[in-house]
This record gives C-alpha cells, structure tokens and sequence, in this order.
C-alpha cells in the first residue's frame, strides 16, 4: 500500500514538472511568436495589444479600488488627526487671548482711571493718508521719493512717513496731487531717538547709504549689536516710539544701523499727520516781512528748537 502511495506521488510529481515545464515552453513560444509578429507586421501587434488592455482593464480596475480606498482611508485618518492637533492648539491660544483680554480689559480701565487722576493731557489724534509710490527720485547724492497724494488729500510738509515695519520718511514738499518724501537715508534727515532698553538718547543721521548712523551719543554709553532703535519725541518732530531699525555695526566709532523698512520694496506709504509742529515752515510763513516786502527776514539767532531741528533753506539737517 504504501508502496502504491509513493508510486502515485512520483506520478504526481512527474505530471506537474511536465506541466510547467510545457507551460515555460509555450510562454516562451508565444513570446518568440509575439515578437516574430511584431517585427512581420507592427498593425497586428498593436491591435493584440489593445484588445489584451481592454480585456484587463477592467480586472485591473476591481484590483486598484481596494488600494484607492485604503489610500483614503488612511489620508482621512491623517486629516483627522491634524485637525485635532490643530483644535487643541486653536483651543490653548483662545485660552491664552482671553487672559490677554482681561488684561488688557482691567490695565485699560487702571490707565483711564490714572490719567483723570493726573489730569494728563492726552496726545492729539492721528490723521492718515495711504499712498502708492509712483516715483524714486533718487539719486546718487539725494535719497527721496514721490507718492500720489498731495495738498488736496490732507499732506502738509512735515508729516510722518510709514510703513508696516517702521519709519520711512517725512513730507518734504506737497503739491496739489502728490509729495516729495525725504527718505530717512537722506544726507539731509536728523531724527532723535532713544537705543535699547536703557533709552539711550542719541542722533540719527542719515548719509545717502543704506544704513544711516547714530551721532550724538555719550561716548561712555555702551551700544550692542542688535539694540532696538525708535523714536524719541524730543524736538516735538514726531511722536515717541515710531520703530526705525536696530543697531547694525560698530565699527571704528561709527555706529550703523539697519532700518526694518529695508527688508521689503516701498509700494505702499501711510502718511501720518500727529499734530505736531516740530518741524519749521518756511521764513516766509513764520516771520512776517515789512509793508511792501514780501521778503522774510530772521532778526537774530535762530531759536533752539529751529537749530535742533534744522535749518529753513531746505539744506539744514531736518528730522
């Protein structure tokens, strides 16, 4: 008997070699026949090869749907999950405005409270302007630009130039439709400022480079590299803490620094009037002249504030 096994499964055995090894004989005839067909006539091989995709799409088709839908499972795990992520995070920065909110709610109410206290004189109201740039009148020696509004929007020479970053300038001339903005790195622009958290009170100068420099400043003060530099208030040219820039270098005495405006182009300015008279008008405003003269003249030296904040002609260091 169980020789009669062995014998059945040496049978067995004997028929699939001869199976596959027929099967291995056939592919490769077909294969030597497809290919004989393919260099005979190129028409009836595509026609083959078109009618066995047809006939295996749709097989490939019902092989590739549980693939698709695995895909999309496991993506809309993934957005799941992300979504929760981003709910928690959404749900702690809630919780940590509304304690802002209280804040800022209960610090409002304490400086109303103080300044009717103190019966402080509350700083004039801002006004603005946005203005595109049309025009850079610049130049080797002159640092400026021109902005559609002028006279007609509410300009005057003197205000304030701005953008998102910082200071950028101030009104140098105003026509009926446009202004002269006089860049703060003119050769021609002074403004006060205070450096770092000790309020350092200094100059900045502008010298028709890209990063103007900080004169005025008690030698003994010590300045680092990367100190935030803004507005002073002092000479009543503009209002306190406008950002300008930080302090860039020091080098040999010379202190650089590097203005936030400079990190993007000007398209667009807000022109900002404070309700400040820091910056002189013209003689001829200020001063009148004598009956028949409509020449203004200046009887003595000129005050403190006018040598702080520059000269009338135009060509004097003006904030």
């Amino acid at each position: 008997m169980r020789e009669k096994l062995r014998l059945d499964s040496r049978v067995v055995a004997a028929w699939k070699s001869l199976a596959q090894g027929l099967l291995y004989a056939g592919l490769v005839f077909a294969a030597v026949i497809l290919m004989m067909l393919g260099k005979a006539n190129g028409e009836i091989t595509e026609r083959i090869r078109i009618h066995v995709a047809d006939a295996v799409a749709p097989l490939l088709d019902l092989m590739s749907r549980p693939v698709d839908a695995a895909v999309a499972a496991a993506q809309a795990v993934q957005g799941w999950q992300a979504l929760q992520a981003q709910n928690r995070a959404l749900t702690q920065d809630r919780e940590r405005l509304s304690r802002w909110q209280e804040t800022a709610y209960r610090l409002q109410a304490e400086n109303a409270e103080l300044r009717q206290f103190l019966h402080l004189v509350p700083d004039p109201e801002a006004h603005f302007v946005t203005a595109r740039v049309i025009a850079d009148s610049g130049g080797a020696f002159a640092r400026s630009l021109v902005v559609g509004a002028g006279a007609g929007d509410g300009v005057a020479k003197g205000h304030a130039v701005i953008t998102a970053t910082g200071l950028v300038g101030r009104v140098a001339g105003v026509a009926a439709r446009s202004s002269l903005v006089l860049l703060i790195t003119d050769l021609n622009f002074r403004v006060p400022v205070v450096i770092g958290a000790t309020r350092t009170r200094a100059i900045l100068a502008g010298d028709n480079s890209d990063r103007p420099k900080i004169t005025h400043l008690d030698p003994d003060t010590f300045i680092a590299v990367g100190d935030r530099i803004v507005t002073s208030g002092h000479a009543n040219a503009f209002p306190a803490d406008l950002p300008i820039g930080t302090i860039a270098s020091v080098q040999d005495g010379v202190i650089r620094v590097q203005l936030f405006a400079e990190s993007m182009p000007i398209d667009y300015v807000r022109i900002v009037d404070f309700g400040l008279q820091g910056i002189i008008q013209d003689a001829a405003a200020s001063v009148p002249g004598k009956a028949g003269n409509t020449t203004a003249r200046t009887a003595g030296p000129a005050p403190a504030a006018g040598r702080i904040a520059g000269r009338s002609d135009g060509r004097g260091a003006t904030p």
